[in-house]
């Protein structure tokens, strides 16, 4: 039982570690959640504890905002996933497919994207907005990377020449079985309203305009 409860401590660490980083989507950062309140349960019944009884986002019920028979049920359905669990890890086949699982799962994924060139002529200052799309959904599922290309051809900033480089993380596994995926890749030329305007006028500047898009399938 010693070695039992080590074992159980451990991995409640390892766990506590991964809620701590910072770095989890939603979808896994409540599923850790889920592990490691359930992994806490089974402890509590091996060592003859209390039962502790949550809400759905597992969360401690408060005895004095919860009416009695929401915390019999709460309890009664805690008590039955607690028992079940304590089947499954008993089961050698199941246990073996559990740490399987283990092994195979990623708390998050990120995606790895360096930009080597942009060659488009615009003529004037232009912004590259790069962003993964769900077309399934018709929304973007990430924040935008933003570079800032001059005029001249080159990235505003010259230390970043050849160094384009960020990932996309928080990719949980739902992310991964997305039907399709687009890598998405925005043009807004920033400059006058008009490229036609004539010099020997007073020019509009700073403004932002849609130029160009391009899409890459199968991220």
């Amino acid at each position: 039982r010693y070695r039992q409860v080590k074992q159980m401590m451990c991995q409640l660490m390892e766990r506590r570690s991964q809620l701590l980083s910072g770095t989890l989507p939603k979808d896994e950062l409540l599923q850790l959640k889920r592990e490691v309140t359930g992994r806490i349960d089974y402890g509590n019944k091996i060592l003859a504890l209390d039962l502790v009884v949550r809400d759905e986002d597992e969360n401690i019920l408060d005895p004095d905002r919860t009416s009695v028979t929401s915390l019999f049920q709460a309890h009664k359905k805690a008590a039955q996933t607690v028992t079940q669990r304590i089947q499954e890890e008993t089961s050698p086949q199941q246990n073996v497919l559990s740490c399987s699982a283990h092994r195979a799962a990623s708390p998050s994924h990120s995606l790895y994207l360096c930009v080597r060139n942009f060659v488009c002529n615009i003529g004037e200052e232009a912004q590259l907005l790069m962003t993964l799309y769900d077309p399934g959904q018709q929304r973007s599922i990430s924040e935008s990377y933003v570079i800032r290309w001059a005029s001249t051809g080159v990235p505003q900033d010259l230390e970043l020449l050849n160094n384009l480089k960020v990932i996309f993380t928080d990719l949980g596994s739902n992310d991964l079985k997305r039907e399709q995926l687009f890598l998405v890749c925005q043009i807004i030329r920033v400059g006058r309203m008009d490229l036609r305007e004539s010099f020997s006028r007073k020019l509009s500047t700073g403004l932002r305009r849609p130029f160009g898009i391009s899409g890459e399938r199968g991220v």
